[in-house]
């Protein structure tokens, strides 16, 4: 995991390098996020599974949907399980442990324009 407040400073952090983010629900976006959609449907795991066949299996990868807390997150476990059977290395799951809202756009984080 990596928390909300961790994340937001790397992203304001100008000179900071930038994990890539990846949004696999429904929600807003965080700035500088790529829009997957809802891992749990196939058409956007295939998508996401495109997208990672492109990187490095040590490439910095966090990925966040923040529809609801976890244990009724349809979109978390599949994208985590696909970054694990793709062997990727240095993934973190951001910690949303309400959504999104209340663990990142109510504090003030950086959401795309």
């Amino acid at each position: 995991l990596i928390e909300p407040s961790d994340l937001a400073k790397i992203i304001n952090d100008t000179k900071a390098p930038k994990p890539i983010i990846y949004s696999i629900g429904t929600g807003g976006n965080i700035k500088g996020a790529i829009q997957i959609g809802a891992a749990e449907e196939k058409e956007n795991l295939d998508k996401l599974k495109s997208a990672l066949s492109k990187l490095n299996k040590n490439t910095e990868i966090v990925i966040f949907c923040g529809c609801c807390p976890f244990e009724n997150c349809p979109n978390i476990r599949p994208a985590f399980n696909l970054l694990n059977e793709m062997k990727f290395t240095n993934h973190k799951l951001l910690n949303l442990s309400h959504n999104l809202k209340a663990d990142w756009i109510d504090k003030g984080y950086p959401m795309n324009e």
